[in-house]
């Protein structure tokens, strides 16, 4: 069975659906808080080309979510999986609105993405630039360990994180 990176995951607190054109208005209000990018090396977001190319980008990549509050529906955030060969997925491509931070609805969203990722694959895997120490702290309380360091395409060094299922909490 493959993988089905679009999928719709629920909770109590939070509907994970397929990204859709129709979220690029809220995704891009959200996007334009400079705090957002405050460690991160995307610090240009904010702008509306640079958000759009993204947004392009997210919709491309057949493994976008939107993040939506399912007391009320409010789209309030994004998060991708991207394939990793036939045995892991990433978990990336993350931000939430600044009225979501604190660990409930990040975590909730990551407890999604993992159930559904561990379900059907063995590793997931996290990369974060090496200054974004905010989300470095939120995948490594997730249990992720850190399993090296690398320079990406654009010259930025990368942290690596892996989680496995026969070994993390999530899973079972």
């Amino acid at each position: 069975m493959e993988f089905d990176r679009q999928p719709v995951l629920t909770s109590e607190l939070v509907r994970l659906r397929p990204l859709r054109a129709d979220d690029a208005d809220i995704l891009r209000r959200i996007a334009s808080d400079p705090l957002l990018w405050e460690q991160h090396p995307a610090k240009d977001r904010t702008e509306e080309p640079v958000f759009r190319a993204w947004f392009e980008d997210a919709m491309s990549s057949g493994g976008a979510l939107a993040a939506e509050d399912r007391s009320d529906g409010a789209v309030f955030g994004t998060s991708r999986y991207v394939l990793r060969g036939t045995d892991a997925v990433e978990i990336g491509w993350t931000f939430l609105a600044r009225s979501r931070w604190g660990g409930t609805w990040n975590g909730e969203v990551k407890r999604l993405m993992l159930g559904h990722a561990f379900a059907h694959l063995p590793t997931v895997l996290f990369t974060v630039h090496a200054d974004n120490l905010r989300s470095q702290r939120s995948v490594e309380r997730l249990g992720a360990v850190r399993t090296g360091t690398h320079v990406d395409a654009q010259g930025l060094q990368q942290v690596t994180f892996r989680l496995d299922r026969d070994t993390t909490e999530v899973a079972r």
